[in-house]
């Protein structure tokens, strides 16, 4: 079985505000995109136009109605490796395959000696392994480890493809073993959350919690009488003065 690297304190991760995800898939499909032809390339696709979207994905959000009445809401979920500190895809790896990088946290996969076998999809409780059966090995999100050390790209794009196209900004990548770091202060201050504690995995990755809907004002501002300037057309703006005389 595989060993895990001594606690670092370096931690990168991403933080994903389940209040701002608005649930467009841009993020899957971006991801999509860039593994397509980066470190764990080519990501097949089986039937890739039909409604399940069989084949590999680095990322996948689902979406949920939560609460009723006037508490509920839809919440826009989405799900990769969340590349824990004590990762059981690790531990169960019986040919050192999968393993975390001491330098930064982060957990990969060598394809080069991996067997398919299964194991690491089994012990992981958030369903991050995807196996891609063309080659016969099991593959998972990268952090995008071969865009974020990328000295060749401007310093602004070298975060995750998901984090860079999120239209709404409800990603956020950084490093989350420093309490200073922009992401841990945004953990901090929202009460970001670890994804099934009980676990025990100790996953780097956070959640921010939905906000609370905000009370329907019980006093709102009357709307102002439309003047002649706002109406548009020439023939309604004579008629509204000549009725207005």
């Amino acid at each position: 079985m595989t060993e895990l690297p001594p606690p670092t304190a370096k931690k990168l991760g991403l933080v994903i505000d389940l209040d701002t995800c608005v649930g467009c898939q841009a993020c899957a499909t971006n991801c999509k995109q860039w593994n397509a032809g980066g470190h764990l390339a080519p990501l097949p696709d089986m039937k890739p136009y039909s409604a399940g979207a069989e084949g590999v994905w680095f990322n996948r959000v689902h979406s949920y109605e939560a609460g009723e009445g006037a508490e509920g809401r839809t919440v826009h979920f989405p799900r990769s490796c969340l590349h824990c500190e004590t990762p059981a895809c690790v531990t169960v790896c019986p040919t050192g395959a999968s393993y975390k990088r001491a330098e930064d946290g982060i957990v990969l996969v060598n394809t080069d000696t991996c067997i398919g076998c299964g194991l690491c999809a089994w012990a992981c409780p958030y369903g991050a392994r995807e196996l891609d059966e063309d080659e016969g090995v099991m593959k998972k999100c990268t952090l995008c480890v071969d865009r974020i050390y990328n000295e060749t790209i401007p310093e602004a794009q070298r975060q995750p493809a998901c984090v860079i196209t999120c239209p709404v900004g409800a990603r956020h990548f950084g490093d989350l073993g420093d309490p200073e770091s922009a992401v841990s202060q945004l953990v901090a201050s929202r009460g970001g959350f670890d994804l099934m504690p009980e676990m025990g995995y100790a996953p780097t990755n956070k959640y921010l919690p939905p906000r609370r809907p905000m009370a329907p004002n019980p006093n709102p501002p009357a709307e102002a009488e439309p003047t002649t300037l706002d109406i548009k057309h020439p023939l309604m703006r004579w008629l509204d003065r000549a009725l207005s005389r």
